[in-house]
């Protein structure tokens, strides 16, 4: 067993949950398997967290803080292009989702339509990570738009909203087909999207 006392246990069991909670989804993991997998006593997952629910709240806090980094460091690439950048971004999207390693999956699609049903506070945490998301794909498109790698009509925040969520919906039904031509797609026509 890992000592509860140390500074990254809290750490360790929502990176562990994540990797379970990929796989099987929010509800059908238990707290003994996340506490056997982490190799922690149930009393540390008390002492961080309340309940599931907050619990939950965490690991989608998490994700999407770990997510954003990713995106900044992404579209902080020096020597690249607004558009370089952008696609830098999706060939990367495209890459985790069909990889067989489920720490890189998406964990909003895997969640988002089972825990906004089961908990407001979790559906929070998701709509605020998404908007973030979207607002930081405004904010690259603008920037390819300012640089001149970008020639678009519509507002980068309406391009960046219709793009993710082609892309969340792309990444279903690559779950659903057990393929990745959806994601092909998806990246075909955010290349025509943006020129």
């Amino acid at each position: 067993m890992k000592d509860e006392s140390t500074p990254d246990t809290r750490e360790h069991i929502l990176a562990t949950a994540q990797a379970i909670m990929n796989g099987k989804g929010f509800s059908a993991v238990g707290l003994s398997e996340i506490l056997a997998a982490a190799e922690v006593p149930k009393g540390s997952f008390y002492h961080y967290f309340g309940s599931k629910e907050a619990f939950g709240k965490a690991l989608l806090t998490r994700y999407f803080d770990i997510y954003l980094a990713a995106m900044d460091q992404t579209f902080a690439t020096p020597g690249q292009t607004g558009a370089q950048h952008l696609t830098a971004y999706w060939q990367h999207w495209l890459t985790t989702q069909t990889a067989d390693d489920p720490q890189s999956k998406c964990l909003v699609v895997k969640l988002a339509a089972e825990v906004s049903d089961l908990s407001e506070a979790m559906r929070q945490v998701l709509l605020q990570g998404t908007d973030r998301i979207k607002a930081r794909l405004a904010d690259a498109i603008e920037a390819g738009v300012a640089d001149g790698s970008l020639r678009l009509q519509a507002p980068p925040h309406e391009i960046a909203a219709e793009l993710y969520q082609a892309w969340l919906g792309a990444s279903l039904l690559a779950k659903i087909t057990k393929n990745d031509a959806p994601l092909q797609r998806a990246m075909a026509a955010t290349q025509s999207r943006l020129g």
